[in-house]
């Protein structure tokens, strides 16, 4: 695959932002839109360069090392470099046709492009590779404050799996691969994470009971480290929609303001409330279109192509 030249990695320095404005769509969304990266803030931009450029040297001394092939693709992914990266894990699914960390990878990414049926088909081989094997935590490329893994293979292949079956609105085959995830969700941020989505597809499914039934073990004082917006969402849905708990969405841009307007707006859809859901998925759509790789904004987009 096509790595970053030195003369190119010089320009995206020196132009910062800008580099990412001109950049050609990584994908089209479910609503017909290009899908251009936004702007990196030139600092962070550095950081995510600094470290691409790590991962090519180790892959450059290597090529054929299945980790060296992962970060590779993984830190093409993080400077928005989408395309790029899908191919380097078809290149790494052609030398390590049994490893599941590819397929799983390469699904989120399709997911990412908008491409639901091949991000099933990936994730769906990611978990037979999975099954019966011992569960692994997968190291974050992006680490949390407290620089703790939260997440795991089995949890992440699962978690995909659901989110891509879910934005298809094929909510029965959502239900299975979340339930496998919560079963693998050790700690209370992949607890939350995954009760999250959970609850929202067994609500879309009119299972209420069982939807109630996720939202039990949840408590104010679960100790999170960065899943703090499906936490809130969990607490709004537990309290029955009280509000005094219902989570601000009007606050700045970014990923927290994505993630819980998508919740809210689902909340209203299926509390019978659709022209409010609808206006909150178009705010999200219209208002905050540099987070249009995140998981609510592409769920936000499903419910309004459909």
């Amino acid at each position: 695959m096509r790595l970053l030249s030195a003369g190119l990695a010089a320009l995206l320095l020196t132009t910062g932002p800008s580099f990412f404005a001109q950049q050609k769509p990584e994908g089209t969304s479910l609503l017909g839109r290009p899908l251009v990266p936004p702007p990196i803030p030139a600092e962070r931009a550095k950081q995510l360069q600094d470290d691409l450029t790590r991962a090519e040297v180790v892959y450059g001394r290597n090529p054929d090392d299945a980790d060296a092939t992962i970060w590779l693709g993984r830190r093409l992914a993080y400077l928005g470099r989408y395309r790029e990266a899908i191919e380097h894990f078809s290149d790494g699914i052609e030398k390590h046709p049994d490893d599941a960390r590819m397929y799983r990878h390469r699904g989120h990414r399709y997911i990412t492009v908008r491409e639901l049926d091949r991000a099933i088909a990936d994730l769906a081989k990611a978990a037979a590779l999975v099954k019966g094997r011992p569960d692994q935590v997968e190291p974050d490329g992006q680490p949390n404050e407290k620089n703790i893994p939260t997440s795991t293979l089995n949890t992440n292949i699962y978690y995909h799996l659901g989110l891509a079956h879910y934005l298809k609105g094929n909510f029965a085959a959502a239900l299975d691969a979340y339930r496998e995830c919560l079963a693998f969700s050790k700690n209370p941020d992949m607890q939350v994470a995954t009760s999250h989505w959970l609850y929202m597809t067994l609500r879309r499914l009119n299972r209420t009971d069982e939807a109630a039934r996720v939202l039990e073990p949840i408590t104010a004082a679960m100790p999170i480290i960065e899943n703090g917006s499906y936490h809130r969402l969990l607490l709004f849905y537990k309290s029955r929609g009280r509000s005094d708990t219902l989570p601000q969405i009007d606050g700045p841009a970014g990923l927290d303001a994505v993630t819980m307007g998508y919740g809210v707006g689902n909340w209203h859809f299926y509390n019978g409330q659709r022209d409010q859901a609808m206006a909150i998925f178009r705010r999200i759509v219209d208002e905050q279109p540099a987070q249009w790789a995140a998981f609510g904004y592409i769920a936000a987009e499903a419910e309004l192509a459909r």
